[in-house]
């Protein structure tokens, strides 16, 4: 859809699913296929993408380009990137199309705090799925509407995974496993909490995936004074599914673990997309600051789960 900016003569509303990007005004109409990329999107450093300097020139590791991110144009929310499908070239293309590494584009990853970072010891477990939840606005809300959700919330901080299979236990990062390390935050916490001999004495092959917050980690918006890893899935690997809320929360007990907040089990969603939005937008569980957003996992169909990151939130934070 294309709507009149009405602080601004010279620009457009485009909508694209649950997302809207400020332009020049018909630069697009109704119905026209374009390239639509969501915020945080790292665009390579290529002359097509050069007018992306002066706003969203960014270093990411040894990396450079220009990351996108959530500004207010006139006073209007903008998200994301609208290009004409002259960007593809002579590319074939159709509605729904993935055009990512045609343009040569990647998730943006801010890098890892010193207190986490240290020495790689290989990729990724592949057996163990990353978490990284779809934001609501690629979804179709309609199809949502009519079922109720468990809501966590959703914290800022960095992304641990400690596991335990055939035997062995390790800790990775968003990306990496890494090596023990006495300096490392997350095998402190591991080891802090008995969770290599636990998991050992119970035999089960798990992946306990959760957000570590506290000193050194993301300004420590919460004011915790060390710290800890906030359980939000527990994934059994030999069975290839996540354990239920119940049984997650009840493991917990268990390795002496705490959860992220829980802050609803029977949420019905708001009749727009937009009301869910503000709804994120309020104050966190755990001090009087900013939440970052919230995570919703559906109580009839346990394949149905989603992120709404809070729009005030993205506004302030682009690191």
């Amino acid at each position: 859809n294309v709507l009149k900016h009405e602080n601004a003569d010279t620009l457009s509303i485009y909508i694209i699913d649950g997302w809207q990007v400020i332009d020049r005004i018909d630069a697009y109409k109704n119905g026209d296929l374009v390239i639509y990329l969501e915020i945080d999107s790292f665009l390579p450093l290529k002359p097509e993408f050069e007018f992306l300097r002066k706003s969203s020139f960014k270093k990411m590791g040894i990396l450079e380009g220009f990351r996108l991110k959530t500004i207010r144009l006139r006073g209007e929310l903008s998200q994301g990137l609208l290009l004409p499908l002259s960007y593809l070239g002579e590319v074939a293309v159709e509605e729904g199309m993935e055009v990512t590494d045609l343009l040569g584009v990647i998730k943006y990853d801010p890098p890892l705090p010193a207190s986490i970072s240290g020495d790689i010891a290989g990729i990724f477990p592949t057996l163990i799925p990353k978490t990284d939840e779809e934001r609501i606005q690629n979804l179709d809300y309609a199809a949502l509407i009519d079922y109720t959700y468990i809501i966590t919330e959703k914290l800022d901080g960095t992304s641990t995974t400690f596991f335990y299979l055939d035997g062995r236990f390790g800790v990775c990062s968003r990306n990496y496993e890494m090596k023990e390390d006495d300096k490392n935050t997350m095998w402190m916490i591991a080891n802090r909490l008995h969770l290599p001999q636990k998991l050992k004495e119970m035999g089960m092959d798990i992946a306990i995936q959760g957000e570590t917050i506290g000193l050194g980690i993301q300004k420590n918006k919460y004011k915790i004074n060390n710290t800890e890893t906030r359980v939000f899935k527990i994934y059994d690997i030999k069975k290839g599914n996540y354990l239920n809320a119940n049984d997650m929360i009840s493991l917990c007990d268990k390795l002496g673990l705490s959860t992220v907040p829980v802050l609803h089990y029977n949420f019905t969603l708001p009749p727009t997309i937009n009301e869910l939005l503000a709804f994120a937008d309020e104050r966190s569980a755990l001090y009087n600051t900013d939440r970052e957003g919230l995570v919703f996992y559906c109580n009839e169909q346990s394949n149905i789960h989603f992120k709404v990151i809070s729009n005030k939130y993205l506004e302030k934070n682009d690191d």
